[in-house]
């Protein structure tokens, strides 16, 4: 995926070409969907919110505002944003009806998001620790939410974040250990 022609698209799609759009979605979909997918790879097979509407419904937000885009990082930064967010209304939308049901499960592994052993938090677990998280490091927080839910690699984070890829690895060590600490209580 060309970043500089995703780039491109973007800023065409901003100045109000529906082509560009129409160009667009089929070169960022299938990358959003592979991150959905990695988010739900171990759930199980009847939950109520599925990879492709997560991504339906991040795509539909997006199309929605108005925003100014940077580049292919802001975009996928943005849709991280998103998917966290619907993720989290769905968990406490879940939650509410079952009082106490089974949830969303996302672990803080890279090879897959969504687990069931001792590391796993709940969508709603994880929300709350990187909001806590964030008031006193945003960065990290912002580095956490771009990599597991956006699916950055580290060298996109360093380009986004405006640091050293070295940076991003101990921040994310870091935030990772936190997290794990915060959580576990």
């Amino acid at each position: 995926m060309d970043g500089h022609e995703i780039t491109q698209l973007l800023k065409g799609w901003q100045a109000g070409d529906e082509a560009a759009l129409d160009r667009l979605t089929p070169l960022v979909y299938e990358q959003l969907r592979k991150l959905a997918s990695r988010m739900f790879g171990r759930e199980s097979p009847g939950h109520t919110l599925q990879p492709t509407a997560l991504v339906n419904e991040a795509m539909q937000q997006m199309i929605g505002t108005e925003v100014d885009w940077q580049d292919r990082n802001h975009f996928f930064a943005l849709s991280a944003r998103m998917m966290r967010r619907i993720l989290v209304n769905h968990a406490n939308a879940k939650n509410t009806a079952k009082r106490g049901g089974h949830v969303l499960r996302v672990t803080m592994e890279e090879s897959h998001a969504v687990s069931e052993g001792d590391t796993d938090a709940d969508v709603l677990a994880l929300d709350m620790a990187l909001t806590e998280l964030a008031e006193f490091d945003e960065r990290k927080a912002r580095m956490i939410e771009l990599h597991y839910f956006g699916g950055l690699t580290y060298q996109e984070l360093a380009g986004v974040m405006r640091v050293a890829e070295s940076t991003v690895h101990q921040d994310l060590r870091t935030a990772k250990a936190w997290l794990r600490q915060n959580m576990s209580r």
